[in-house]
């Protein structure tokens, strides 16, 4: 903070303003942003290997893979996000300990659940009691990153399923003829093929994606709009240097012009991909680039 600050009841306009956003809890805020940022740019291409690795056993000869595969993607697609966010992430930290209870504590007598509490030895909590704050909070992130990425990878395996299926069977049948392996087949016809199927459902899956993080607050972790409603609430000068009245509208209007700013780089980006990919392709955005050019 400034050194001007120090006396906040002999600031005003934009010196009080200038004050104010630049307190310790604003910082807090400014660095929820890089945490939204980093999610997305962590949870995509690792939703995107669940994606893939669930589109590929979907499509396996192997039935029993199928089988998996198919159930993956039919069960955490029908189940409501907000509900698989609330339940999930309790389930999935309470395995984690469960495990580690096992290992480290092998002589408790104790049962583990009692009534409706979850109670494991001090050695197996995750992260332990006297961890630093730091540690708390990457344990709470990776939680997110694994949550989103097991939701959207499910997504993105529905999305890469029907792009395999859009790829002429006559091409693979093609290939095997000419002696190709079904492996072989599959990384050198189909995959590079499927791309430029798979991208529009996958743009819009990275829309979803974006609009989904704000669901970080339900996972404990504390993003934009957990502190733009902490921030924008009102502050009496009882518990605050810096007293206002509920400026939360202005808080979360920061937060839509964030966002829209957000998508519409992503769809500039996103277009350009879908035309380098379609250069030269078999498919409508491939015959208007060939019309346009003509």
């Amino acid at each position: 903070m400034f050194p001007y600050c120090s006396a906040p009841d002999t600031l005003s306009g934009l010196s009080w303003l200038s004050c104010y956003l630049t307190t310790g809890k604003h910082t807090s805020l400014y660095l929820s942003f890089l945490t939204v940022l980093v999610l997305l740019a962590v949870t995509a291409p690792v939703a995107l290997v669940f994606g893939f690795g669930g589109a590929s056993a979907a499509r396996s000869r192997f039935a029993p893979l199928a089988w998996l595969g198919k159930a993956y993607i039919g069960i955490v697609r029908g189940v409501p996000d907000i509900a698989f966010f609330l339940f999930f992430v309790i389930a999935l930290d309470q395995a984690f300990e469960y495990a580690r209870h096992k290992i480290k504590c092998p002589d408790w007598d104790q049962p583990i659940r009692q009534g409706n509490d979850f109670v494991v030895c001090a050695a197996a909590k995750l992260p332990l009691g006297d961890a630093p704050q730091w540690v708390h909070e990457t344990y709470g992130f990776f939680l997110a990153v694994l949550t989103f990425s097991i939701i959207f990878g499910a997504f993105a395996a529905n999305v890469l399923y029907g792009a395999m299926q859009a790829v002429p069977q006559a091409q693979i049948e093609t290939a095997e003829a000419y002696g190709m392996s079904h492996r072989q087949s599959f990384w050198r016809i189909l995959v590079p093929q499927m791309w430029v199927y798979a991208l529009p459902g996958l743009s819009n899956l990275w829309m979803v994606l974006i609009k989904a993080t704000p669901l970080l607050f339900l996972l404990g972790v504390e993003d934009i709009v957990y502190w733009a409603r902490e921030l924008g609430g009102t502050k009496t000068p009882k518990f605050t240097d810096y007293p206002h009245g509920d400026w939360r509208m202005w808080y979360f209007g920061a937060l839509l012009v964030f966002y829209l700013a957000f998508t519409k780089v992503s769809e500039v980006v996103l277009d350009r991909i879908m035309r380098r990919l379609t250069r030269g392709q078999a498919t409508m955005g491939g015959e208007a680039q060939r019309k346009a050019a003509a």
